[in-house]
């Protein structure tokens, strides 16, 4: 299992294994924390057509990006999910300060939970709304009290306020998935420029600082580059004669 898997995915394999033996042999029904979409990825392909798991997902909303894994026994296929997900938002008074997806993110890591206790991040106009997993919402409630400059109060919503999310798809030809090929290829940058951003760590491969040129990217791969935007590498349509790979990637429009 391990062979198609990158080194640093193996702890939240074993942990999916986990929950997979766990369904199977006690009956029980598993939660995950909200994985990202690589992370989604990867626990599709552990738990493969195996008939006897029941694996879905969902953010808590339609169009959500992180989402929470189900994994319990098949026969309840058909038996509601309670996913355990509450949704907030927060106004803010815009005409004094302006928040990122980024401000609120920071402020959220900063009460002391993990990445995985937190959904999609909607920030608007005058609002913002989180998603979060319920067994974390009265601490979060309770200790979210300033975001950047503002001073922010969640209150419990029906709903996420999320941006239409559109990608511009570029094909592009690339003699490998090196991380530096595919950042050249989407950005019109030379392979050295590539290199140095990367080195700077400028450059996240879903969501985490990636410092080697030499990363291998995969399909799903969200990558984003400080100052120029995401970016995703959305499927692959074959190899040319040349061993060169025909890429679909996607940059945020």
């Amino acid at each position: 299992m391990y062979e198609h898997f990158r080194e640093e995915e193996r702890p939240f394999i074993d942990h999916i294994q986990t929950l997979r033996e766990q369904a199977t042999r006690y009956h029980q029904e598993k939660l995950t924390g909200f994985l990202d979409p690589r992370m989604q990825e990867v626990a599709k392909s552990v738990i493969g057509q195996d008939g006897e798991i029941d694996l879905q997902f969902f953010g808590g909303a339609d169009g959500c990006e992180r989402k929470r894994a189900s994994i319990r026994p098949a026969y309840l296929k058909n038996e509601p999910i309670d996913w355990d997900i509450s949704l907030f938002k927060a106004a803010y008074a815009n005409k004094f300060v302006t928040l990122t997806h980024r401000d609120v993110l920071g402020a959220l890591m900063n009460t002391g939970m993990k990445r995985e206790t937190f959904g999609d991040i909607s920030v608007t106009d005058n609002a913002f709304y989180v998603a979060c997993t319920k067994e974390a919402s009265a601490y979060i409630a309770i200790a979210l009290k300033q975001v950047g400059k503002a001073t922010v109060t969640l209150e419990e919503t029906d709903t996420l306020d999320l941006p239409d999310e559109k990608w511009e798809e570029k094909p592009v030809t690339v003699s490998s998935l090196r991380l530096d090929a595919l950042l050249s290829a989407l950005y019109g940058l030379s392979r050295a420029k590539a290199a140095d951003l990367i080195g700077k760590g400028l450059v996240k491969v879903n969501w985490k600082v990636v410092e080697h040129p030499s990363f291998r990217v995969a399909i799903g791969d969200d990558l984003s580059v400080r100052g120029a935007g995401r970016a995703k590498v959305l499927k692959q349509e074959g190899v040319t004669k040349k061993d060169k790979y025909r890429l679909v990637l996607g940059k945020k429009s």
